[in-house]
């Protein structure tokens, strides 16, 4: 008799135990579900939410630099009630009038007479020299400021690295290499406005099919971000 009361009490002991590793299977199958809900949430919102936050804070930034610039009866402060991005359409409107009257010939004049006398400045005269060549690449809708992406080996022979083509060697530069060479800039990850300048020979860069957006943000992701398509722009 005490024999069969321990049988029953050992079955019951291994049924409630496989309950239990049971439950515990489902709650770790529900806590899985749960963490990829909420990564996938973070994944789905955080971009959205990063992009909105930096927007608010140019828009406001913005606001604050425009309303310093203003006389004091025409600041921000004094209206009845704030107009968030006002700043920025001030600034647009302005830029505009200033982009009408440079296209004109009373503006081109002034323009040219500003630009004669800022060369005329010796250290200032190179800053501007320098701003003005990269704004006008920049921005201009006739060139590109990069023409395609690279792979190279950078620093060393084994170590590959992303380059960014801007132009064939002229001038000077190309008279004294003894082969084509190209400019290759170099960026640094996350920041690729920062990196060098370097001139490598046509033949060590392999050309890449990505397109020179596509390069950027593979290394401002610092490569998480791969490209997908094989479209150069």
């Amino acid at each position: 008799m005490m024999g069969k009361h321990a049988e029953v009490k050992k079955r019951a002991l291994k049924i409630h135990k496989i309950r239990l590793e049971r439950e515990r299977a489902v709650f770790m199958k529900l806590g899985g579900k749960l963490r990829a809900y909420l990564f996938t949430g973070i994944l789905v919102t955080a971009p959205v939410a990063i992009t909105l936050y930096l927007a608010v804070k140019f828009v406001l930034w913005m606001d604050a630099l425009v309303n310093q610039m203003l006389p004091p009866q025409y600041k921000f402060d004094n209206m009845p009630y704030t107009i968030p991005g006002l700043g920025l359409v001030v600034a647009v409107v302005v830029l505009t009038l200033i982009g009408m009257f440079a296209a004109g010939f009373l503006g081109r004049f002034f323009l040219k007479l500003g630009e004669w006398i800022v060369y005329k400045v010796p250290l200032v005269s190179s800053v501007y020299s320098v701003l003005k060549q990269v704004f006008e690449t920049f921005f201009s809708s006739k060139t590109q400021a990069f023409r395609k992406v690279v792979m190279l080996e950078y620093p060393r022979k084994g170590i590959w690295i992303l380059g960014f083509v801007s132009s064939d060697l002229q001038g000077e530069l190309k008279e004294k290499c003894p082969t084509k060479m190209l400019s290759v800039f170099i960026p640094t990850t996350p920041n690729p406005t920062s990196g060098f300048l370097i001139f490598v020979p046509e033949e060590d860069c392999i050309e890449l099919d990505m397109s020179v957006e596509q390069g950027l943000k593979f290394v401002i992701s610092g490569g998480l971000v791969e490209p997908k398509e094989k479209n150069r722009v």
